[in-house]
């Protein structure tokens, strides 16, 4: 078995987080517990590390040519300083990876890309790039932390040297000082929640990592880990890779077709995504609620009368609403809200219905 990578974070942390494998990395899935945590973010700020996502640089007088071909949302409406979600899709449809891109320069974006697909992201576009375009893959040199939740911005603004509540939803400033250190503070997250993710030097990683903790003592900041970060993107529909989308799951069925812009031009995937928006994709992402007791998991079987209808691809107890609920990928006939679905859990089929998603929204409780 090939050796976990771990994060320039791992030594900080190392004696205190329970540490599992995560896409080849030893990662922290929880610190205080994950309902603490997660708890933290809803209510008040808590900082995960996300170090072992991926970020590669495209620069060049092409590189908008490139990163047009490749991604399903319009890169062309970017100014420097805005941030966008996409999607990397194969000729057929599927995904190869969900992203951020940051237009960072006039002919430089910057691609964050999920930790588990880092070697084949880079091999991809690789293998896409022509013209004048320089891909750099600089993920081993780049720290992110990412602060999140409703005192985010109080807590972060105590080391900023800018005022952060002029960066905006999706919009990022570049070599923001940090006490000290330099970083890209973008508007962006993974937990429904307002927040940050900052992008800086691995090397100034433990340094900021306990900054952050030490400026939110008041607040009552808590370290996160990959548990909460499940359950709080989940809760609020965000899509993970290999679960909710994956190279056989298009945006459209996974329903982040907002990111899928057909009047913009050619790109890897269009013509199948074009037949998805216009005659309706074969499967949806829908929200289940267990009314039976269960808690759906990923890939158990969904079934209506008696046929399996699709499987489930993320399920938990809601620490924010305390209700089992999951998502469910089904057969696009069967997915209208209020449609009862059986789940199967251990050998029995248990009853679940179609609900609303997102499951929790800001603003909302």
């Amino acid at each position: 078995m090939a050796e976990l990578k771990r994060t320039p974070l791992y030594p900080v942390y190392k004696d205190i987080a329970k540490l599992v494998p995560f896409a080849g990395w030893e990662m922290p899935v929880q610190f205080s517990g994950i309902k603490a945590e997660h708890e933290a973010v809803r209510t008040r700020v808590g900082i995960f590390d996300v170090s072992h996502m991926g970020e590669v640089e495209v620069s060049g007088p092409d590189a908008l040519a490139l990163v047009q071909k490749l991604t399903t949302n319009d890169a062309s409406k970017l100014n420097i300083g805005d941030a966008q979600y996409s999607i990397m899709c194969y000729p057929d449809g599927g995904t190869v990876d969900d992203l951020l891109v940051y237009r960072t320069g006039e002919q430089t974006y910057l691609l964050v890309i999920n930790a588990s697909n880092i070697d084949k992201d880079v091999e991809w576009i690789e293998k896409h790039k022509t013209g004048d375009v320089t891909v750099r893959n600089i993920s081993d040199e780049t720290a992110q932390i990412a602060i999140q939740g409703p005192l985010a911005e109080q807590v972060l603004q105590k080391l900023a040297d800018v005022d952060l509540s002029q960066i905006k939803f999706f919009k990022f400033q570049q070599n923001v000082n940090l006490d000290g250190i330099k970083a890209l503070v973008s508007r962006t997250g993974y937990t429904g929640e307002d927040g940050f993710e900052i992008y800086f030097s691995a090397s100034d990683a433990p340094q900021l990592w306990n900054k952050l903790l030490e400026a939110g003592k008041e607040e009552g900041i808590l370290p996160c880990g990959l548990g909460a970060r499940d359950t709080l993107r989940f809760e609020a529909r965000l899509p993970l890779y290999g679960q909710e989308l994956s190279e056989h799951i298009s945006p459209i069925e996974a329903g982040v077709g907002f990111a899928v812009k057909l009047d913009k031009g050619d790109f890897i995937g269009r013509e199948v995504l074009a037949k998805q928006k216009t005659e309706g994709a074969p499967r949806k992402l829908v929200g289940i609620e267990m009314i039976d007791r269960g808690i759906p998991r990923t890939h158990y079987p969904v079934f209506v009368g008696g046929e399996q209808v699709g499987e489930v691809t993320t399920g938990t107890q809601s620490p924010t609403l305390k209700k089992n609920v999951g998502l469910a990928l089904v057969k696009s006939e069967v997915a209208q809200i209020g449609q009862e679905v059986e789940v199967e859990i251990r050998s029995k089929r248990l009853r679940a219905v179609i609900v609303k998603v997102p499951f929790y929204k800001r603003g909302s409780k």
